[in-house]
């Protein structure tokens, strides 16, 4: 299995500050919305949100978003390998400065995810 490309961008906006986790998939970036830091998912499940796939140049930008939505920063990156998906989970090996390990995203219901160290296993409601 081939390693791909991922990115996590701090996203500020004048409502506050999250972070998209931007994995590489079919020429887009599937892109999950997080409430928490990077360096928190590295410890424990954090939420995540599906949200719209991004194009592939997010890979490297940082600046302004369009229709004044912010800023970002990218504050993670590296590669990932697919170790295994289904419409209801998804396997991750990453390799970047913040994010190393085995990780998860596991749906919940409708666009809410969860993404966990696999170390610690998301549960339903957790």
């Amino acid at each position: 299995m081939e390693d791909k490309q991922y990115v996590i961008q701090e996203h500020t906006t004048p409502q506050g500050v999250h972070w998209d986790l931007m994995l590489e998939k079919d020429g887009v970036l599937g892109t999950f919305r997080l409430e928490e830091p990077p360096t928190a998912a590295s410890q424990r499940t954090v939420q995540a949100r599906k949200i719209f796939d991004h194009p592939l140049r997010f890979l490297t930008y940082e600046g302004p978003v369009q229709q004044g939505a912010g800023r970002v920063r990218i504050v993670d990156r590296g590669h990932y390998r697919d170790s295994g998906q289904s419409e209801m989970r998804w396997d991750l090996h990453l390799t970047g400065a913040v994010l190393a390990g085995d990780f998860s995203l596991t749906h919940i219901e409708q666009d809410a995810w969860a993404f966990a160290p696999r170390s610690h296993p998301a549960r339903r409601g957790e």
